[in-house]
């Protein structure tokens, strides 16, 4: 029998999911997948000794990745060739390519195994990919092109957002049809949920266009409640300018619902706040990019995902080609592992 579990549990959802699986594999193997958006490769770490033990090549321009439910599949999206490439997870061969309505971004993927894509080109839209067939079943009209997209711990919600029309669209899963809008003076970066008992929506932390924090979205009142900024630098860093329009872009909620960690570019730093009240806790600083004759630069530490007992947190550093890992209890770098040019998206397998 198969079975899946989300990694944040019923409490929390965070960036990345993590699947339980049966079948034709090790008891409690947990996997850390990590893209090369400038590269053309996928890096695979084993979180027990954090070394790469898998890389298999894909297209140039990866972005999102997710898995299926029994584990057997890597969905990642190809932003050059605008398909949901579908990669074989043992032997790390492309197996199909599904076309889309346009250009994706992000992923995610529902308990019925759908797969749910970000348009990021054109008018916007939410691809949605059926799990058996593999081919685009239909496509959702939204309003603005989606840079990222998630869905609730319970599945019955695609959350997507839009830079360039300053949105969040809520998507009901079962009539695949807008249940609402939110909009903001900002565009939506990154987000990740907090969800109630029973799995659904309590609120989500936004992520925004030249904002170095967060807002805070209550679900059921369908605005904004509050906003924080990141404490400011103490030590300057320099950067790409690219990024000065997203200076905070990567956040999660911790698997057991009590903590969330931000990312901060011109800190290098990844902060934590307690999940009831948004207190501060603490700041671990990154690893910095040292050059001969220029100042420190940041490590651009971009998105996150955890290991499912949320002992350790692992960011995408896209200055650095590498991942950092994070033990959360110390609030400490416990490893830096490299991998390919411009490592960006990040996700947690688990299968039993």
């Amino acid at each position: 029998m198969i079975a899946f579990r989300r990694l944040a549990s019923s409490l929390c959802l965070s960036l990345a999911f993590a699947f339980s699986i049966a079948g034709g594999a090790s008891a409690g193997m947990v996997r850390i997948y990590v893209t090369n958006s400038a590269g053309d490769s996928v890096h695979v770490i084993d979180p027990a000794t954090n070394q790469v033990v898998q890389e298999f090549k894909g297209p140039e321009a990866m972005h999102g990745i997710a898995f299926s439910l029994d584990g057997a599949r890597v969905y990642v999206s190809n932003e050059h060739e605008r398909t949901l490439d579908v990669f074989d997870r043992a032997e790390g061969t492309r197996i199909k390519q599904v076309a889309l309505s346009d250009r994706p971004n992000n992923i995610a993927v529902a308990r019925d195994g759908r797969i749910v894509v970000g348009i990021a080109r054109g008018k916007g839209a939410l691809d949605i990919i059926d799990p058996a067939t593999l081919e685009r079943r239909v496509s959702i009209a939204v309003n603005g092109r989606v840079h990222n997209v998630y869905v609730s711990a319970d599945s019955k919600y695609a959350i997507a957002g839009s830079i360039a029309n300053k949105l969040i669209t809520v998507v009901d899963l079962a009539r695949e049809q807008i249940a609402f809008e939110v909009p903001l003076d900002k565009g939506v970066r990154p987000m990740t949920i907090e969800s109630n008992p029973d799995g659904s929506p309590k609120r989500i932390f936004v992520q925004l266009s030249d904002l170095n924090g967060f807002a805070v979205i209550d679900f059921a009142a369908q605005r904004e409640v509050a906003r924080i900024t990141l404490p400011k630098a103490t030590a300057s860093f320099e950067t790409d300018a690219a990024r000065d329009t997203s200076p905070s872009h990567g956040i999660g909620v911790a698997p057991d619902g009590k903590t969330l960690w931000v990312t901060s570019i011109p800190n290098n730093a990844v902060f934590v706040y307690a999940l009831a009240d948004l207190t501060l806790l603490g700041e671990v600083a990154l690893p910095a990019l040292k050059v001969p004759g220029r100042a420190p630069m940041s490590s651009v530490p971009n998105w996150v995902t955890f290991t499912p007992d949320g002992s350790t947190l692992y960011i995408s550093n896209a200055s650095m080609r590498a991942v950092t890992a994070i033990d959360t209890a110390s609030r400490s770098v416990k490893a830096v592992i490299t991998v390919g040019e411009v490592p960006k998206r990040i996700n947690t397998l688990v299968m039993n």
